[in-house]
């Protein structure tokens, strides 16, 4: 250990504690100086560790979380960002905000979202960011897969159309009827241009060779209040958007699309029964992250998600909502957002649905 003598006049030579008495004074203290300097250089590496470390990802988060809805409050998407907020604000350590930005088919939060660079503004998307490519590529700033990271697809739900009580339809045949009558006589209302709302109402229109009026609206909240209101006929709504309202008698289901009959609505007959073959049109809720979160603070919030998923809150709140809890994060939520944003894109120019 006698190199470390050098740290210590009291085990030095006699020589070298004497070294600074025959420098020139000029230079004596800037001897004294580095001295001084390796003697707290330990500590000065420790603190600069300790702050270096409190900045790293792995810490994240490091401030309060803003989470961003591109609808208005009170539909589905935004019911399950609150819940996951409320959950992830208490296992993070820092406040977690759910910020509605409604409009432009949820292109003002998802823009935000792509451009934020504090690592601390994620997006609760829904299906209907994936046909945003479909409409808006050469308006929109951002690329809808490629500026997001998939963090975790939560949930799925099955599309249901339901009506207002005020039409007298009880089935799907006495829709049909009337809409074969009266060519866009019937308007279905959605959650804006080029949601999946809009995309599920006009698949359907083309198989069942009939023609239907869209209104769009700024979310499906507003929507589904003018269809309960009988201002608008009919929408083609998620599942969990509309349960509580089909139990309560304030809209009437007339048929769901999903291969089986859903144990929420046992009484409502699939599309493929009530002879609309092999129509599909699911929808899922997930959370979406800038593409330059760093991967500790990725990991950090996909072991966040999956421990919501699985808790008995957020599970009770999925079904409360009519939705599955379905996981799937990372690479495998990237590619199901690249087959998507492709598969829409095909629909849109087959069905010509374009920006209005």
């Amino acid at each position: 250990m006698k190199h470390l003598c050098v740290f210590n006049r009291a085990c030095a030579p006699a020589t070298l504690q004497r070294a600074p008495e025959r420098l020139p004074r000029q230079i004596a203290p800037i001897a004294q100086r580095a001295l001084l300097g390796l003697l707290l250089a330990p500590a000065l590496m420790a603190a600069n560790s300790q702050t270096a470390q409190a900045q790293t990802p792995s810490a994240w988060p490091t401030q309060p979380v803003r989470v961003l809805v591109g609808f208005s409050a009170g539909g589905p998407t935004d019911i399950v960002a609150r819940s996951l907020a409320e959950f992830l604000g208490k296992s993070v350590g820092q406040p977690v905000i759910v910020d509605n930005r409604p409009g432009a088919n949820t292109i003002i939060a998802a823009q935000a979202v792509a451009q934020a660079k504090d690592q601390h503004t994620l997006l609760m998307a829904a299906t209907n960011h994936t046909m945003i490519a479909a409409l808006y590529s050469r308006q929109i700033q951002f690329d809808p897969v490629k500026s997001f990271k998939g963090v975790c697809r939560i949930a799925t739900t099955p599309t249901v159309l339901v009506v207002s009580p005020s039409t007298g339809w009880r089935t799907l045949g006495d829709f049909l009827q009337q809409a074969k009558q009266q060519p866009r006589a019937i308007t279905y209302a959605s959650p804006g241009l080029g949601s999946s709302v809009h995309f599920a109402g006009e698949d359907f229109a083309q198989r069942a060779g009939v023609q239907l009026t869209h209104v769009p609206y700024k979310g499906a909240a507003p929507a589904l209040a003018d269809v309960m209101a009988g201002q608008v006929n009919a929408s083609f709504a998620s599942l969990g958007s509309v349960l509580a309202s089909v139990k309560a008698g304030k809209l009437v289901a007339l048929a769901i699309a999903s291969p089986k009959r859903s144990d929420a609505l046992p009484g409502v007959p699939t599309f493929e029964e009530s002879g609309i073959k092999s129509y599909r049109a699911d929808a899922w809720y997930g959370v979406l992250a800038p593409s330059q979160l760093p991967d500790p603070a990725l990991k950090k919030l996909q072991t966040e998600l999956r421990r919501y998923a699985s808790s008995s809150a957020g599970l009770d709140k999925l079904q409360q909502l009519g939705m599955d809890p379905m996981l799937v994060c990372g690479d495998e939520f990237d590619r199901q957002l690249a087959t998507e944003s492709a598969h829409w894109s095909r629909l849109a120019e087959q069905l010509k649905i374009k920006d209005e």
